[in-house]
């Protein structure tokens, strides 16, 4: 059966705040213990953004979620933290009833993902952590970190369009930040081509992850009793950015090192939100040897 062929159903767990929605790709029974379900997440970013990789990999059931905060689920104001995602994930795996998940998981999923690894690896075969902007590893890691504070505190005072400006100019830059990066004038939104203007809105799913997304310390110690079951991927193309430098550190904190994979930090996606096209084949063909 190809990925056109098979079917998808949309599925819910919890309820208010914690309702988290989901989609299921193909038939669950048709799991193996050599293929089982592959569950892809990120955050903020929603199931959407995996669909061409699941698409690729059509060799097994796959999973596509919205995080908490995104998508298809509610919103609110209230802040975040790679715990409750980790617990949310935690709930979908288990509402599949599908024994060991293999997980892939990007961006701040990835962080999300190191934390549930840690709680739950009974939930786990084999995990896939790709680009975790995670500063805890690093040697900027407290100006990064106040970045990431300022960028929330811009949300709540001047709105998405104030912050985003600032939220890509911090993810675009290569290498180590230093104090003369927190000092340097707002980044305009317009630059960009996004709106100016405040749309009094306060819901939006990455703003209400900073800081603690990119704050979390990860037990190594767990994680390392994971061993081969657990890796840490970087884009060819990502260079020295935020995210791909966090997961050579997590990496490094693992005594692993960071394989590479094909494409950027978008580099699994079809053309989705506006953007071009990440390399899903090449990159779906990379999975797919890490996942063996």
């Amino acid at each position: 059966m190809t990925a056109a062929q098979r079917s998808s159903e949309t599925r819910t767990v919890g309820e208010g705040a914690d309702l988290i929605t989901y989609d299921v790709h193909g038939d669950l029974a048709q799991a193996t213990p050599e293929r089982p379900v592959l569950v892809a997440v990120g955050s903020p970013m929603d199931a959407v953004g995996f669909l061409a990789l699941a698409g690729e990999l059509d060799d097994r059931p796959a999973v596509t979620l919205d995080p908490r905060g995104a998508g298809r689920n509610p919103t609110s104001t209230e802040p975040m933290t790679p715990q409750q995602h980790a617990e949310d994930l935690h709930r979908v795996i288990e509402a599949l009833g599908a024994g060991p998940v293999d997980v892939f998981a990007s961006s701040g999923g990835a962080v999300n993902a190191l934390a549930h690894a840690a709680a739950y690896p009974q939930d786990v075969r084999r995990v896939v952590v790709h680009e975790p902007p995670l500063a805890t590893f690093l040697p900027d890691r407290d100006t990064l970190l106040a970045a990431c504070e300022d960028l929330r505190a811009t949300y709540e005072r001047e709105g998405h369009a104030a912050a985003m400006a600032g939220f890509i100019t911090l993810v675009m830059t290569p290498g180590e930040i230093d104090a003369a990066y927190l000092e340097q004038p707002a980044a305009d939104p317009a630059a960009f081509e996004m709106p100016t203007e405040d749309d009094g809105s306060r819901d939006d799913p990455l703003f209400r992850n900073l800081p603690a997304c990119n704050a979390l310390e990860p037990d190594l110690e767990r994680l390392r009793e994971l061993g081969d079951r657990l890796v840490l991927v970087v884009g060819e193309d990502s260079g020295e950015t935020f995210a791909a430098r966090g997961a050579r550190s997590v990496a490094r904190a693992l005594g692993q090192e960071a394989v590479v994979v094909p494409g950027d930090h978008g580099g699994f996606m079809g053309e989705v939100y506006g953007q071009p096209a990440g390399k899903p084949e090449e990159f779906a063909v990379a999975l797919r040897e890490l996942l063996a």
